[in-house]
């Protein structure tokens, strides 16, 4: 699970199906590397159980608050990659607004703007029912990336609570990390073609992939 090794910090590779913490006899994926690597961990942002791809975990409190200034900050970026709805309202852009929660538990998106939701997106047709979106989340509301898809009518693949099409597991990856650390530029990617469980794509037709920081992102104020 641990990819790259740093003094303050750890890059780890999360399964699908695998949950941050501790569910009953279940271990979370924190305690598996606490007992792999015998350290007190710090998990710095988090993926849904049913989401693939990469985490910082940092491996001090000092490490955790650092990384907390950075994500508040807006100097890490992450780049998520998802299968989708084949006819959405709109194929790139930014999709933002509030999210609150419905009756039914499930989280909406709304028109307001007070504290809102913002996710840029790009996407690709792949010929094969589904649309390939390469995400960059803004902000970092629970279920922020599930929620935007649905919300221009391309829910994710696998994606039960918000209306997914049938697939095998939720079709959607952490597939990117890029931050500066004490100085030093860092770049992680872990591309979906190393999950066995992901679409099988012809994923070489999208080289554009293994740098999406590169993709044309808009620069957003704050």
């Amino acid at each position: 699970m641990i990819l790259h090794t740093n003094a303050d910090f750890y890059i780890v590779a999360k399964p699908s199906g695998l949950g941050m913490h501790t569910e009953g006899d279940t271990l979370g994926i924190i305690a598996l590397l606490e007992a792999q690597t015998a350290e007190s961990l710090y998990p710095v942002h988090r993926l849904d159980k049913e989401t693939s791809g990469l985490l910082i975990v940092a491996r001090s409190s000092e490490a955790a608050s650092i990384f907390g200034r950075l994500f508040e900050t807006r100097e890490i970026e992450k780049f998520y990659i998802a299968l989708g709805g084949n006819k959405p309202k709109k194929k790139q852009g930014m999709i933002q607004g509030d999210m609150a929660k419905g009756r039914n538990g499930n989280w909406l998106l709304k028109t307001s703007q007070d504290n809102p939701a913002r996710t840029q997106f790009f996407s690709h047709g792949t010929g094969t029912g589904a649309r390939l979106y390469i995400l960059k989340p803004l902000t970092g509301k629970t279920h922020q990336l599930r929620v935007a898809l649905k919300s221009i009518s391309a829910p994710i693949l696998g994606d039960k609570r918000y209306g997914g099409a049938p697939a095998e597991r939720l079709m959607l990856h952490a597939m990117s990390l890029r931050f500066t650390w004490k100085g030093d530029a860092m770049e992680f990617l872990l591309p979906p073609s190393a999950q066995a469980d992901f679409a099988p794509l012809d994923w070489s037709q999208f080289p554009s992939l293994t740098t999406p920081w590169e993709y044309d992102w808009p620069v957003v104020h704050s």
